[in-house]
């Protein structure tokens, strides 16, 4: 039988809209200011302390202040553009039924196997170190197929090779 992962990984969500609680979106937030703000001028006065040294070819200090306002401005952008597709919701109703911050367990057709994953955004997973899981998104084809369904429910997918790939519900529950 498929895992999720190979029907989910070849339907990138990145342009979708990603689910986050108030909490998640307020510490994505609070990180965003500090790297505009603190991170950034820490760095450039890294940077302008390198380049008062003299020889910027040979300058460790100089290329690997760059670097770090490489991944710095790469992160920044990352986060932006999170913030702008980010729908904000509260903490699903612990009613079984399937919606963004469930954690889903479900059973594939003919298989005893079950798998679970944190239906919404990978954002919610950095609120807790700690858990494990795979994250997909409501719009991706497992995610929409069981979308409102609750345990014992079955959904049939397709999967980008054109395959149909039915799901039993086993549990939701909220994150």
């Amino acid at each position: 039988m498929p895992h999720v992962e190979e029907a989910a990984m070849n339907h990138p969500t990145d342009t979708d809209t990603i689910w986050v609680t108030q909490e998640a979106y307020d510490r994505l937030r609070s990180e965003l200011d500090h790297l505009r703000g603190e991170v950034r001028s820490d760095i450039t006065s890294k940077i302008a302390a390198a380049r008062d040294e003299g020889d910027l070819k040979e300058n460790g200090g100089y290329h690997a202040a760059r670097e770090e306002q490489g991944k710095t401005e790469a992160r920044i952008r990352q986060l932006e553009d999170m913030l702008r597709r980010a729908e904000v919701g509260d903490k699903p109703a612990d009613d079984g039924l399937v919606e963004a911050g469930m954690k889903v367990t479900i059973r594939f057709a003919g298989d005893d196997d079950t798998e679970s994953f944190l239906l919404g955004s990978r954002e919610l997973l950095s609120l807790d170190s700690s858990v494990d899981l795979d994250v997909y998104s409501p719009t991706s084809p497992l995610g929409a197929a069981i979308l409102g369904k609750k345990a014992g429910d079955t959904a049939t997918y397709e999967t980008p090779n054109g395959r149909s790939i039915t799901v039993e519900v086993v549990e939701a529950t909220p994150f």
